[in-house]
């Protein structure tokens, strides 16, 4: 553990960082379209549009974290669930996984405790509480289906798109547009968490922990049951990276495929594009 964290502290400071910084962006643009106190909460009225934005703004922030060049280092997990998927393919080590995990929750706590001392009240008081992730009036069982459903397509598009050399590049834009999707549509049933430590970096400040079970035990289960449909659709497991842009030169710290048979991703990629 002590030589990972030697070896690796900066990807594991750029995944806390990120999830901060995505938790900043969820509470400010809540705060935005949902406070009393915000002028734009009183002009923008209707349920969907506002989730909609909110969604927009969310898959706009994971698209900007993804592509950054902090994000192409660590691989841009920001999510204990997508690391353990990794895990479980044999992509991050042992350490790494439990570093990162480590890492995104103090992340996204920081984050919060931030986006709080920024706005204040505004951000702690309801409606926005935090930006807290809590089963919706469908009930707990809807709830963690639905945390299931949408933490399977996530990672099962993530799968699908890195590991083909005409999407890989593409990989970021599809997060990012399956979580502007889960937001608008898919928030009234969850609150649209897909990630433990997300759902803790809001839960502890508002000292709120209703069916946390849910959000700490479902969406790991839902990313490693998409790991099992990736084998049935291929035959078999062949994953390259742990990483969701592996376009960069940036050296690789997975058990990376890649690294492991010397292929340069961003000259593959432009060789194939000067032959289409």
């Amino acid at each position: 553990m002590g030589r990972a964290l030697r070896e690796h502290w900066q990807e594991y400071l750029i995944e806390a960082f990120g999830l901060g910084v995505f938790m900043i962006s969820a509470g400010v643009f809540t705060t935005l379209l949902y406070s009393p106190q915000s002028a734009a909460s009183h002009w923008i009225t209707e349920p969907l549009a506002r989730r909609a934005l909110t969604g927009l703004a969310m898959g706009g922030t994971a698209v900007a974290i993804i592509y950054s060049p902090w994000g192409r280092r660590s691989g841009a997990h920001l999510n204990p669930a997508v690391t353990l998927a990794f895990f479980r393919l044999g992509k991050v080590a042992t350490c790494d996984a439990v570093w990162y995990a480590v890492a995104q929750t103090l992340g996204g706590l920081a984050g919060v405790f931030l986006t709080w001392m920024a706005i204040g009240l505004a951000f702690a008081k309801p409606p926005v509480n935090f930006v807290v992730t809590i089963p919706g009036p469908a009930g707990k069982e809807i709830a963690a289906l639905a945390e299931f459903l949408i933490s399977l397509f996530l990672m099962l598009s993530i799968l699908i798109t890195s590991n083909r050399f005409r999407l890989m590049r593409y990989t970021g834009i599809f997060s990012g547009i399956l979580i502007a999707v889960y937001v608008t549509f898919e928030a009234p049933l969850s609150g649209m968490s897909m990630n433990p430590s997300r759902t803790l970096a809001s839960g502890i400040p508002a000292g709120n922990f209703s069916a946390l079970y849910i959000y700490l035990l479902v969406p790991p289960l839902g990313m490693l049951a998409a790991v099992e449909v990736y084998r049935l659709i291929h035959g078999h497991i062949h994953v390259a990276c742990a990483k969701l842009n592996h376009v960069t030169r940036v050296p690789c710290h997975f058990i990376c495929d890649f690294k492991k048979h010397g292929i340069d991703v961003v000259d593959a990629l432009e060789r194939q594009d000067r032959s289409t």
